[in-house]
């Protein structure tokens, strides 16, 4: 049976978080569901869990990369679910996650949906509830920031056909750049449901996660130099915010 989600797992030394992070999944896998580690040569204890699991995945992957994209990208080539899912070695799926989805999915025409998104919950280092994220997409919002739900999304695989595979040259927010590929033109739906657990921390919480993203605005947002200026200068105001109430982030 030809799996409808496929789950991709980007990973390098993850050791300590990738266990948490499987057992998320497994724990809700079947026929249905598709899991594939991509491992960028990891030399902590990731072989050793992964081998651990080699039973419930069903692509591992483990050889030298150029970041987390080029891993993502060979995860697209190697899988061969309907939609696509991306998770974080150090998030986690919420347990009902994959049953939500599937009640979705049939509740819905999705004919041609490009991208679902839902929510989820950003925790921080005490395991404490800092934000829930993630709204519907609208071209108005998104062009001006990241505002839907990428972690636990669903991406049908025909809308990396459509618009390529992830930029190299972008090391930080290429998920961002790519869904602004379509600009208006991309199709989505919204889950009004938690779906998943990122932890607090990571690229795209950083000024370099700033910069990149203000870059990918000028090519494709169409916002005016002016009100661009505008806005990544709030956006600057509000990550020194978010750093000073949790300042062990690294910049």
């Amino acid at each position: 049976m030809k799996p409808i989600i496929s789950v991709i797992i980007a990973t390098f030394n993850a050791a300590k978080t990738l266990r948490n992070c499987l057992e998320s999944i497994v724990t809700q896998k079947n026929e249905c569901i598709e899991l594939l580690v991509i491992d960028g040569g990891s030399t902590d204890g990731t072989p050793n869990i992964l081998e651990e699991y080699s039973s419930q995945i069903d692509v591992i992957v483990s050889e030298h990369d150029h970041g987390i994209y080029d891993a993502w990208n060979k995860g697209i080539i190697n899988s061969h679910g309907e939609w696509i899912m991306f998770i974080g070695a150090d998030d986690t799926l919420e347990h009902s996650a994959f049953e939500k989805y599937f009640e979705f999915l049939n509740r819905h025409k999705i004919a041609d949906i490009d991208f679902i998104s839902a929510k989820y919950l950003y925790i921080g280092r005490a395991g404490q509830v800092l934000k829930v994220f993630g709204v519907p997409w609208s071209w108005e919002q998104f062009r001006r920031k990241m505002t839907v739900a990428h972690v636990g999304s669903l991406h049908r695989r025909a809308l990396f056909h459509d618009v390529g595979l992830y930029d190299l040259q972008f090391r930080i927010c290429g998920d961002y750049e790519l869904l602004l590929r379509k600009k208006e033109r991309l199709r989505t739906l919204f889950m009004d449901e938690i779906i998943a657990r990122m932890a607090m921390g990571g690229a795209s919480y950083s000024m370099n996660g700033l910069r990149e993203t203000h870059h990918i605005q000028h090519l494709y947002s169409g916002v005016s130099p002016v009100n661009l200026k505008a806005i990544h200068l709030w956006q600057i105001l509000l990550f020194w915010r978010h750093y000073l109430l949790h300042s062990n982030i690294w910049i």
